[in-house]
């Protein structure tokens, strides 16, 4: 049962109200904060410290009586910002603070951590020299108002900004402020009908053009038909109650003096807002070119992945990244404001952006403004959305399995040959949700195995907010990552946390492959969603299959950080004592016509040893795109008649010769 929640009384003249102020009201305004309970800026103890769970819904209610708010449209505005999560006061990856996403960029971004994750070529073509291209985001002279929204609430509710980053109550009323003066600006009175206020919501979000203001508005109100309720990252409890037969005021859209932009060109779903920023496809220099290559996917190949990466930069530097023709390329770019989209490369054609030629020709590369190493640059509501509609679409489109072996990170790219592995990114990491992204792609991950705690198969699954492992280096070298949720669980050598981390001889060649806790070592790490043959239970301890190794992970049935699943498993052939390990499935020599020169065949440094299973994906094919030149009339799409499984290797996927393994069902 949805929980309830109800609009504050009408103003008894609300067409001639005006926002207040007056010293006298700036005063009672921020008087008005304490009085809920909050804690004073400068305490040090959060602001609901002992508070009742219900004080975040109370702030809500007082916020949207003292400026005259329809309650329920400040809530619906505030879960599509932060879910009414406060992140203890830490700024978005867009420098957004609290439930109402308060944006302060200047103070933000300016502390947020930018270096590379990795050393490798985004190409990853051995048919062509390195690509490594300068990760340096240019910076802005000036920034846009969307990044800029908590100074202008302190401006209308006198409220220190100090306050508004860190007091949820202060920063919910900061919230309320900016939506009654949009509606004010907009000439509407401050209706106590949600329906009222589609234009001041489409104005909250921030964004300059009239399709992303209206895909945010009409996101919020499917929210507010829906409902919602939860538990906040604090414990606060708040709800929303359905409101199915709303039905808002678009036409007010037209009156927000908002830029037109075409999403003409572009490959997009019409829920969402997206533009055409087209990647250059120019030749330069010696016989050199960029920053993609022309194709004609799917009628050439088929697209198999869909990779999510984090920009490592803000919006303005990466648009400027993706169109210098020196440079790489990735398929789409999303905003986190306000989940605006845009893309750069056709879908036919090939971006460069994984690491691994072989999966470049096989996907479609998402970029999500973000920082991996910063956990409390935390991604909105609104990106998560936008994505998740943009990842069904193609993957309706595409015939593109919704599963964490089809839909993966740029961390689990493999690496295309051995000396390859260890510069590999390791983007979006630990902080980004899968969990909460999967069931926004209507996919939740579930248990499917029938018999409980015995199957031979397990999905991970830990609980992404109380799941809070320890890591390093998410500023400097070994300094320690603020305590946050994650989707990954760490996997030890032996059932007991202070054994020694499991092996990664790729990550790690020159150290005896011992991983760490640092927040880009993927060398000891199961990530939500992936998928595991079990080797061994123990208490509450489960091990799985991973690098030619037993991996233990805790998994103690009061909290479980799996549940059981059924799968395809491959494991070496009787006979043979081990099998090698591919991080791409390349034709066999013979397969290649005159003109083409053979790739190699090359096997990683990780072996698959006798009595080990893992995971199977899809069964291909050996392919190769052969395209290493500015005139496409010698590009060539080569296919073997040797074949391939995807498999769910370590943290990430690696593929076996189809001649090596024996298939069975869990």
């Amino acid at each position: 049962m949805r929980g309830s929640a109800t609009d504050p009384t009408p103003p008894t003249d609300p067409g001639r109200r005006r926002l207040r102020r007056t010293a006298g009201t700036l005063a009672s305004a921020a008087l008005l904060l304490p009085l809920l309970g909050a804690a004073p800026a400068d305490s040090g103890a959060p602001a609901d410290s002992g508070a009742p769970a219900t004080r975040l819904q109370r702030a809500f209610a007082a916020a949207a009586d003292q400026y005259h708010v329809p309650q329920s449209v400040l809530l619906a505005v505030s879960y599509l910002q932060s879910r009414w999560d406060t992140h203890a006061g830490a700024p978005s990856v867009t420098g957004g603070y609290g439930p109402m996403h308060l944006t302060d960029a200047r103070t933000a971004l300016a502390n947020a951590p930018h270096h590379s994750e990795g050393t490798e070529d985004p190409r990853g073509d051995s048919a062509r020299p390195p690509l490594h291209p300068t990760t340096e985001v240019p910076t802005q002279a000036e920034l846009p108002p969307r990044l800029s929204t908590l100074t202008k609430a302190a401006e209308l509710t006198g409220l220190p900004a100090e306050q508004l980053r860190t007091d949820p109550a202060a920063n919910v009323a900061g919230g309320a402020a900016l939506l009654a003066a949009a509606q004010r600006d907009l000439a509407e009175p401050l209706s106590a009908d949600p329906a009222d206020w589609y234009g001041a919501v489409a104005r909250f979000s921030g964004a300059d053009d009239t399709a992303t203001a209206a895909a945010y508005a009409d996101d919020v109100y499917a929210v507010l038909r829906g409902g919602e309720q939860r538990t906040t990252d604090e414990g606060q409890r708040v709800a929303l109650a359905a409101r199915p037969e709303l039905a808002p005021d678009t036409a007010q859209l037209k009156r927000t003096g908002l830029r037109r932009v075409s999403a003409e060109g572009t490959e997009c779903p019409t829920t969402v807002s997206c533009e055409w920023i087209p990647a250059p496809y120019e030749e330069f220099g010696d016989n050199d070119y960029g920053n993609h290559d022309l194709g004609n996917r799917p009628a050439s190949q088929r697209i198999r992945y869909i990779v999510v990466h984090d920009t490592e930069g803000a919006w303005e530097g990466v648009l400027n990244m993706v169109q210098d023709p020196t440079y790489v390329s990735w398929n789409y770019t999303l905003r986190s404001t306000d989940g605006h989209i845009a893309q750069h490369v056709k879908a036919k054609d090939v971006a460069w952006h994984a690491g691994n030629w072989y999966v470049n020709a096989k996907s479609i590369g998402l970029e999500h403004e973000g920082f991996l190493a910063n956990p409390d640059a935390w991604y909105t509501e609104a990106m998560y959305r936008a994505s998740a509609r943009l990842v069904n679409y193609l993957a309706a489109k595409y015939d593109i399995p919704l599963d964490r072996q089809h839909i993966i990170g740029h961390d689990n790219v493999p690496g295309p040959t051995t000396s390859t592995v260890s510069g590999m990114h390791t983007d979006p990491g630990p902080y980004w949700d899968w969990q909460h992204y999967f069931t926004l792609l209507g996919r939740p991950f579930e248990r499917t195995a029938h018999v409980r705690g015995d199957s031979a198969v397990v999905t991970i699954r830990p609980d992404y907010a109380s799941n809070r492992p320890k890591y390093t280096g998410c500023v400097t070298s070994g300094q320690a990552c603020p305590a946050h949720g994650s989707s990954e669980v760490r996997l030890y050598s032996q059932p007991d946390t202070t054994s020694p981390l499991v092996k990664d001889i790729g990550t790690h060649p020159s150290g005896s492959g011992v991983s760490s806790i640092d927040v880009n070592d993927v060398g000891a790490r199961a990530s939500t969603g992936q998928q595991y043959a079990v080797a061994e239970r123990r208490g509450d301890w489960t091990a799985i299959w991973y690098l030619g190794q037993k991996a233990w992970f805790q998994n103690p049935a009061a909290n479980p950080t799996a549940v059981a699943a059924v799968g395809a498993l491959v494991t070496p052939k009787d006979g043979l004592t081990e099998i090698p390990v591919y991080g791409r499935a390349y034709p066999e020599a013979s397969a290649y016509p005159a003109g083409v020169p053979a790739q190699a065949v090359s096997p990683l440094s990780y072996k698959l040893p006798a009595g080990q299973k893992y995971v199977a994906g899809d069964k291909v094919p050996g392919e190769y795109d052969y395209a290493v030149t500015f005139d496409t009339s010698s590009h060539r799409v080569v296919v073997g008649k040797d074949q391939y499984y995807e498999i769910q290797f370590g943290h990430r996927v690696a593929f076996v010769r189809a001649a090596d393994v024996r298939l069975t069902l869990s």
